[in-house]
């Protein structure tokens, strides 16, 4: 049986970083010299272990967070590997929900590209602290000290540099530790797993000098233990330097940045060091706080094997047909065989399995205590960002956000055996990722699948005819858009009806007015208390948001309006909660058509890197697709171009900027807002 490791021995990490920076890479050598795997895994083979999935292998990119666990100096590292593609945000974001630090990967030569900006805020949302590895020292214009520039200026993050890269491009031969005062270089010949130490006097090189007083000035002005050593002149330890790295990382001071090439297998054990050395424990940092489901008084969940169990599920997979759910526990223990209880649904649940998970393969403990990440079997009703607790104690942890879909396709089964499996498939993938949506278009009566962009869907499409043998026809992608009004206005409705031999009446006048964009939607009760019963309101109020889930111009979601409630008849006996709940949805129609409805686009935040000759071509195609140009930046060579442009005009625009740029322009987009075009 595994045994069950002491809390302040483990590590919960994450990989964040932009596609193609290395993420995997990274985790593969980490999995090869802990000894968790004996061969090293090439994502450009299709071979990685953590790219375990065949759309992952053929593309070469990572579309599912892959959580695994290994052992580095008596401490347990439990990793996952996220995405680093836009289309699978959401996977970096709940894997963030539950870790307790991230390594942030970044290319050497591209430095902190849009998608490491977007998985640092997520990283940022939830306080994670993070440790920066610069990847690819070996690549042509690999620049260490531009990337720790942009660390700076494009995070908004405090760098503390320390190591430097001896030698850069095909010279990089290794690294020189600033804290220990050595140089590291690696051989060639082990596969990166030996390698040489050898002390070196900071006087002997004045660039090394250099670093070595900036890193002691920068933790002097963040910690006062240095502060004090360090204005007396004093002989600092290496143990003392670590200990104030270790507590500015932890208390999000500061970011310790690191090098290497992780394809050359240089920079990894180092990396490793960092990780345990400078990355909290569970017991590191402050406990997590949920509430109570009857009171919503706020309850600590210390992570304490005696306390009360606590576990957030942060993600749901269909793993060979069976629904495995990955769990986060805070606090208490997790035993096999046990029922747990869901407050979210007000359910029990049987945990039949634990698992340790390593990529898609698995290990079974009987017991899983606070600090652990987990599989579950067996667990049928809950879904991802609910919590599983004790019954007698129950405790409700905060949910995970979801982000809404910009992009829709139309399927329809190709044979009559396709069309009885369809549903349940897409059922499965529901339940696995929650930015994924399924409707029914009343017109049409086609399946409508909306998803985060078109290699989401293409992917989903993929699976469902290679894990499920269900062959589906796809329609072209189309904008998923938004609606809203432009004028304040009212409506009213009533609704008087006998149905199922009971009277049921209700008389309701609403106003909608225009919010700001990203305001959302807001429902006001501005009738006296003694006009409307209480349970009525919250009746009417149901009824208008479901209603505005529905536009009258296109049946889109309606957003950004303030519905109030100005006015209502109730006669007794015959107020029904039905009534009022569909006059306030035919009210809240009414007003819609009053009050100019109009669309808003999905507008994507859009980077292109091109090189300066081709800048008129591209600037000119974007102020065509109706761009806005927000800063052009000049970065090694070439320029990036930041532009927000709707999503409508995007379709196509990777042929266009290749035919532009000669094959040299590449760009990324991802969602930024809704607006009018």
């Amino acid at each position: 049986m595994k045994r069950t490791p002491k809390i302040n021995t483990i590590r919960n990490i994450g990989i964040i970083a932009h596609i193609d920076a290395g993420k995997t890479t990274v985790t593969e050598r980490v999995l090869y010299y802990t000894g968790k795997s004996h061969k090293i895994g090439e994502v450009h083979d299709g071979e990685a272990v953590m790219d375990w999935m065949p759309d992952e292998q053929e593309r070469g990119i990572t579309i599912t967070s892959a959580v695994t666990t290994c052992r580095w100096h008596q401490t347990d590292i439990q990793l996952i590997d996220t995405p680093g593609h836009v289309d699978f945000t959401i996977e970096v974001e709940r894997s963030l929900r539950v870790l307790d630090g991230a390594v942030g990967v970044f290319c050497a030569v591209g430095g902190v590209e849009p998608q490491s900006e977007t998985v640092w805020r997520q990283a940022d949302k939830y306080r994670v602290p993070k440790i920066a590895f610069v990847n690819k020292m070996d690549r042509i214009g690999a620049d260490f000290f531009n990337a720790v520039d942009e660390i700076k200026t494009r995070l908004n993050a405090q760098p503390l540099v320390l190591q430097i890269p001896v030698g850069a491009e095909d010279r990089f031969a290794g690294v020189i530790d600033l804290i220990r005062m050595q140089r590291i270089v690696w051989d060639d010949d082990s596969l990166g797993a030996a390698f040489d130490t050898t002390s070196i006097e900071a006087a002997a090189d004045p660039q090394v000098q250099a670093y070595r007083e900036q890193l002691l000035e920068t933790l002097a002005e963040n910690d006062d233990d240095i502060m004090e050593a360090y204005l007396a002149e004093e002989e600092i330890a290496t143990a003392r330097i670590q200990a104030a790295v270790r507590r500015a990382t932890i208390d999000l001071k500061l970011v310790p940045v690191l090098c290497g090439s992780a394809l050359k297998n240089k920079g990894v054990q180092p990396l490793l060091d960092a990780v345990v050395d400078y990355l909290p424990s569970p017991l590191d940092i402050p406990p997590i706080t949920g509430v109570d489901p009857q009171s919503s008084a706020a309850i600590e969940c210390p992570p304490k094997e005696t306390a009360p169990l606590a576990a957030l599920i942060f993600k749901v997979a269909m793993m060979e047909g069976r629904k495995m759910s990955f769990a986060r526990v805070y606090s208490g223990k997790l035993t096999a065989g046990e029922e747990v209880y869901n407050p979210s649904r007000q359910k029990k649940e049987r945990v039949s399995r634990l698992l340790v998970m390593h990529a898609n393969k698995r290990e079974r403990i009987e017991v899983a205590g606070a600090g652990g990440i987990v599989g579950i079997v067996g667990l049928k009703a809950s879904s991802t960002g609910e919590t599983l607790c004790d019954a007698q104690q129950p405790v409700l942890l905060e949910d995970i956000e979801f982000y809404q879909p910009v992009i829709s396709v139309a399927i329809e089964p190709k044979t009559h055996a396709d069309q009885e499996k369809l549903e349940q498939v897409l059922g499965k993938f529901l339940e696995e990722d929650p930015t994924l949506k399924v409707k029914i278009d009343e017109d049409t009566g086609q399946t409508i699948l909306s998803g985060m962009g078109e290699l989401h869907l293409e992917v989903i499409t993929h699976r469902m005819q290679r894990e499920f043998n269900t062959h589906v026809n796809v329609g072209k992608p189309q904008v998923v858009y938004r609606e809203t009004i432009e004028l304040a206005s009212t409506g009213g409705a009533v609704f008087d009806k006998e149905i199922a031999g009971q009277k049921h009446y209700g008389n309701l006048t609403l106003r909608l007015v225009p919010q700001s964009r990203g305001a959302g939607n807001r429902f006001v009760n501005e009738l006296a208390s003694d006009k409307l019963p209480e349970d009525t309101v919250a009746a009417v109020e149901a009824g208008v948001m479901e209603s505005l889930e529905s536009g009258t111009l296109m049946g889109y979601p309606v957003v950004d309006v303030r519905v109030d409630l100005i006015d209502g008849e109730y006669r007794d006996a015959l107020g029904t909660e039905l009534a009022f709940k569909v006059s306030a949805s035919m009210a809240v129609k009414e007003a819609l058509r009053q009050g100019q409805p109009f669309l808003l686009d999905p507008i994507m935040r859009v980077e292109v890197f091109v090189p300066e000759t081709f800048m008129g071509e591209v600037i000119g195609d974007l102020n065509a697709r109706g761009g806005k140009i927000e800063s052009i930046d000049h970065r090694m060579g070439i320029q990036a171009v930041a532009a927000s442009v709707p999503l409508a005009r995007m379709f196509g625009y990777s042929t266009a900027l290749r035919s532009a740029t000669q094959g040299r322009g590449t760009f990324s987009m991802h969602f930024s807002h809704f607006d009018r075009n």
